[in-house]
């Protein structure tokens, strides 16, 4: 299924040659997160962000997930590090985009710098290599809609 920000994400060309600003213990999978947001009430969730295009949002996102704002864009930016502002650097927050192939991404790069500046220490990305069609609801993981 293609949406409106893969043609923006085409305009970017070519793939990421740069190394990712995060390791491989600071990510999580599609299925690793569903599992834990579905979990019983127990253990504590993490706090999910979605750093992408607002018509994505709305269209389908992960249950819980907020909306900041487009990480890739300056007032995005600007949106996401006034929300992270006040909550613990302890808090397990996740970022996701899924617009478009993780290697073009415009959006999750720019989130996770910037929130790792904030010195959070407990900050996976969730890996959508494809993009949040087909790396999450296309495999029956839960979704909403924004309201």
């Amino acid at each position: 299924m293609a949406c409106a920000a893969h043609a923006f994400c085409a305009t970017l060309g070519g793939s990421n040659d740069k190394p990712e600003p995060w390791s491989s213990s600071q990510t999580v999978q599609p299925a690793d997160l569903a599992r834990e947001i579905s979990a019983d009430a127990k253990s504590a969730k993490p706090t999910i962000v979605y750093v992408g295009f607002r018509p994505l949002y709305e269209g389908a996102h992960i249950p819980g997930a907020s909306y900041h704002g487009a990480a890739g864009k300056p007032e995005g930016l600007a949106d996401l590090k006034a929300f992270a502002q006040s909550l613990p650097r302890d808090t397990n927050l996740v970022i996701y985009c899924g617009c478009c192939p993780l290697e073009k991404c415009p959006n999750i790069r720019a989130a996770f710098t910037a929130l790792n500046e904030m010195r959070f220490t407990h900050l996976p990305v969730l890996i959508l290599p494809n993009d949040f069609n087909t790396d999450w609801i296309t495999k029956g993981y839960p979704v909403e809609k924004a309201q």
